[in-house]
């Protein structure tokens, strides 16, 4: 039985099933950037994908994500005919149920040895000595941060850090910079995606406060990158630029 034709609109699974899955994947979106050298159909944005192109790569999958995709579109797939599976990813262990649900999806009858490994990984971080305070915005212009009901909120409260908006009514708020310079906290958490948040860009707007430039794709994503990312994470988070 040959392995199902799947497209993928979700960075993050893309790179699950490109590594887990070599020959399955047909068609991806254009900020899909890992694997390093994907070769496979670029089909549009998360929020935008190309219908039309997905119908014509005729796969037997389409994977997604509830909040990185559009209803709409994903209604237009299924109307033409086509499977989506629409994971939902808001704390680890959902990450880990759905990273196997997807993966099982497209053929897959063992696990993945670096499933396992991020698994491991997570479960060997230590309890953290004290806990700390943590702004993460997420945007600039306006300055948009984590809200309430997010992966990366649930990756940094595993971390030892409770970020400061994480009882907010907004998954993804606009807060005015005063009010985040005013709320003090331990450290600012500045993730280079989906705004490029740089030891340049980011820091100046936090005087006197330390401020710690992260990979968007060890604090965001939700595949590979999870093996490596606890002791990534911890060691920007442990050396923040003052």
């Amino acid at each position: 039985m040959s392995a199902p034709r799947v497209v993928s609109l979700v960075p993050s699974l893309t790179e699950a099933v490109a590594l887990s899955a070599p020959g399955a994947l047909v068609g991806a979106t254009d900020w899909c950037s890992h694997p390093a050298g994907l070769d496979v159909e670029r089909i549009g944005g998360t929020k935008n994908p190309k219908v039309d192109r997905i119908v014509g790569l005729a796969p037997d999958l389409v994977v997604a994500n509830e909040e990185e995709n559009r209803e709409p579109d994903l209604a237009a797939l299924r109307a033409a005919g086509l499977t989506v599976l629409v994971t939902e990813v808001r704390t680890l262990p959902q990450a880990f149920g759905e990273l196997d649900r997807v993966l099982t999806a497209c053929g897959l009858t063992t696990r993945p040895r670096w499933l396992d490994e991020a698994e491991a990984a997570w479960a060997a971080v230590p309890p953290p000595e004290r806990r700390r305070t943590a702004v993460v915005p997420i945007w600039r212009r306006p300055w948009m941060v984590l809200g309430r009901d997010t992966f990366a909120g649930d990756l940094l409260s595993r971390l030892g850090y409770d970020h400061v908006h994480a009882g907010h009514a907004e998954r993804y708020p606009r807060v005015p910079l005063d009010e985040l310079r005013a709320a003090a906290p331990d450290i600012v958490v500045l993730p280079d995606e989906p705004y490029r948040f740089s030891a340049e860009d980011g820091p100046d707007a936090f005087p006197g406060l330390p401020c710690a430039p992260v990979s968007g794709r060890h604090l965001t994503w939700y595949g590979p990158s999870l093996a490596e990312a606890p002791a990534l994470l911890t060691a920007a988070l442990r050396a923040p630029l003052r």
